[in-house]
């Protein structure tokens, strides 16, 4: 959520800075100003109220001491209207702090002064590929004919059970999933992050404190008798652990990681670019979280890049790295990098994972704040990534180790799935 005395004192720049996510902020900016200074009045004529209806009761005490009733009477009076017009400018505060919040809450992150121009996915900037493509013989075929021929996964079942992108995991393609998952967690905790488990689903107020609400595209599964939200990252329920805490600069970093399944609508994506594991409803995710010191988020986050780099080329996969453009950014994002692995079998690259940092925007939102050493207390910064979103990373294995013989297994994986080869 942005700052209203930031954007107040850099107006222009913050103007710039939105137009690279192709939006004209001008006249929400102008409202969010003008609401402000409303507010601003408001509490400033509510405290001097307040002030003076204090001021008047203790002088009516004082003139019943006295024996002055007259006197003490007429200040009653004044007290009353007092009163009243406090309630009013309550009612007030009340009202322009919500309409207030509601403007704040449509405004996404300032991008970084480093993201690029552009207007789609398209338009993102790769900064640099590792591994080797391998090259497949003729007989190579996509990871949805792999999992049919070696009965990893089920999507028909799936759907008969659920519904299109709900795929069954069966065999080894279950045991697969579940070493990956536990690969990944001892990789992230070794690397220093500590493990939580997390609810699976959350209520408003952790989805607006992260920015999934307002939903503006309706990715989110809602369960409207309870009000309750399934999660689409793990994101938001482990950053929501710090909402409205203050944590000493001691603590800091705070490293994070969990796993926990993520449930997206996908809605409006079809065509055979989200075929078998391309694009699900639900799907496995790995997530990393931090909250730095706005000092060194950015030196946190190439860690981060270079962590799921690390982690991708322990799986043999090639990969590449691209930093998003302003019109593929994320709503809360200020900076993210994107990790794409290539899908030999289809002749693509796929998105695997996001390493983000959201500066002091969800922070803001979250009330989440450190007491530094001089005792002043100020906003966090907070980043995420996915290390690893499963899907993809199965689609990638499955195509880019297939052999005559069967899919191989890396081996830093063996130890996990406790099998070398599918075949």
């Amino acid at each position: 959520m942005l700052i209203p005395a930031h954007v107040r004192q850099h107006f222009d720049q913050v103007v710039a800075a939105l137009q690279k996510r192709n939006l004209d902020a001008t006249p929400q900016l102008e409202t969010l100003l003008s609401l402000d200074e409303e507010r601003r009045a408001t509490q400033a004529e509510l405290d001097q109220t307040l002030a003076r209806a204090n001021s008047i009761a203790k002088e009516i005490g004082q003139l019943f001491k006295q024996g002055a009733g007259e006197e003490a009477a007429a200040k009653k009076q004044e007290s009353a209207q007092l009163k009243a017009a406090s309630k009013e400018l309550q009612t007030k505060l009340q009202e322009v702090s919500d309409q207030l919040q509601e403007v704040l809450y449509q405004l996404p992150n300032i991008p970084h002064k480093s993201v690029p121009k552009g207007n789609t996915d398209e338009d993102n900037e790769e900064l640099f590929q590792k591994g080797t493509i391998p090259s497949l013989d003729a007989s190579a075929l996509p990871h949805w004919e792999l999992a049919k021929k070696y009965k990893l996964i089920d999507f028909e079942l799936g759907a008969k059970i659920t519904g299109a992108g709900f795929p069954v995991y069966m065999g080894k393609g279950a045991k697969l999933q579940r070493a990956l998952i536990n690969y990944f967690l001892d990789f992230n905790t070794a690397a220093g992050y500590s493990e939580v488990q997390v609810p699976h689903m959350v209520n408003e107020a952790s989805g607006l404190g992260t920015g999934q609400l307002p939903d503006k595209e309706g990715q989110m599964y809602h369960v409207t008798e309870d009000d309750l939200y399934l999660i689409p990252t793990a994101e938001v329920p482990v950053t929501n652990l710090y909402r409205d805490s203050l944590i000493q600069e001691s603590e800091l970093p705070v490293q994070v990681t969990a796993y926990t399944p993520c449930f997206r609508r996908e809605a409006g994506s079809y065509g055979a670019h989200v075929r078998g594991l391309n694009r699900l409803h639900q799907f496995d995710k790995v997530e990393v979280v931090r909250i730095e010191h706005p000092d060194r988020s950015y030196e946190a986050l190439e860690e981060m890049v270079a962590h799921v780099g690390t982690l991708l080329a322990s799986l043999d996969l090639p990969y590449r790295v691209l930093r998003l453009c302003g019109g593929d950014l994320g709503f809360t994002a200020a900076l993210t990098y994107d990790f794409e692995v290539y899908s030999t079998a289809q002749n693509r690259w796929l998105e695997v994972s996001s390493v983000s940092n959201f500066e002091a925007f969800q922070a803001n939102r979250l009330k989440l704040r450190f007491k530094g050493k001089d005792g002043k207390k100020q906003l966090a910064h907070t980043l995420n990534g996915s290390s690893l979103a499963l899907p993809r990373i199965v689609a990638g294995l499955l195509e880019n180790h297939q052999k005559p013989d069967g899919i191989h297994i890396p081996k830093a994986l063996v130890p996990y799935t406790g099998f070398d080869i599918i075949n």
